[in-house]
């Protein structure tokens, strides 16, 4: 039977966290960098240990204004410290399971060695047991193999992706999946297939231990809903990471 994680990232003020909590299985709590505060990361908790959801940290640059989206030139002992300062946040009001990156340092950290290995062992350095989520392929996921951190491979159901297994970079079209039963498609194809469709017309491998749900998207809650649905439809078992 294929198995797969459905993550989200909340507390970060979207609006929908009380819907979403019940369909998915790790919940990525934001630290307050990008977003949210220690009340809503409470709440959040709170709501995650309510549902049996596995609370992990969603650590971001402090960039508020651009939501944690923009590049920050920022170096490894920099971003060491950055990400170690949020999961410490989070671990002082619950035990934690999993960490992910949010944003642009997520995408820095999968396409550079250097940032990936300070990501690595900062999260090494809060918890040798936490599993990192990155990008399949990544430089993230070789970093976190490389020292033994525990690892899960994160695909997306509603972004595109490039030849090379990164995803389409949001500024530039058709990075954005937009129709529900196309994204719901890619997710199935990259479950049981370990496969995605590049766009260009490329079938690339591609490894899928958590698939990432937007919590920000377009009707959030109605995808989360159908792509759990269609899941277990498939025989698919959803279920949180390290579990």
């Amino acid at each position: 039977m294929w198995r797969v994680d459905l993550n989200c990232d909340l507390g970060e003020g979207a609006g929908h966290d009380a819907e979403l909590m019940p369909l998915i299985t790790s919940a990525n709590i934001a630290c307050g960098a990008h977003a949210g505060d220690e009340a809503t990361m409470r709440a959040t908790v709170a709501l995650a240990q309510k549902h049996g959801v596995a609370v992990g940290a969603h650590p971001g640059f402090i960039d508020r204004a651009n939501f944690g989206r923009r590049e920050l030139a920022l170096g490894p002992d920099e971003v060491h410290e950055l990400v170690l300062d949020q999961i410490r946040k989070l671990q002082a009001l619950a035990p934690v399971r999993h960490v992910k990156p949010h944003g642009a340092l997520y995408n820095m950290a999968a396409r550079d060695p250097g940032l990936a290995r300070a990501l690595v062992d900062a999260v090494y350095e809060a918890d040798p047991r936490l599993i990192l989520f990155g990008l399949a392929g990544s430089h993230v996921i070789a970093a976190a193999a490389a020292c033994g951190l525990p690892v899960a491979s994160e695909v997306f159901a509603d972004r595109t992706y490039q030849r090379d297994g990164s995803l389409t970079p949001r500024k530039q079209a058709h990075a954005l999946i937009t129709d529900a039963p196309t994204a719901v498609a890619q997710v199935l194809r990259m479950v049981r297939e370990n496969t995605v469709r590049a766009i260009d017309g490329t079938d690339v491998l591609i490894r899928a231990d958590t698939v990432c749900l937007h919590g920000d998207g377009a009707q959030p809650v109605v995808f989360a809903r159908r792509l759990r649905r269609e899941l277990t439809a498939a025989g698919v078992e959803i279920k949180a990471c390290g579990t």
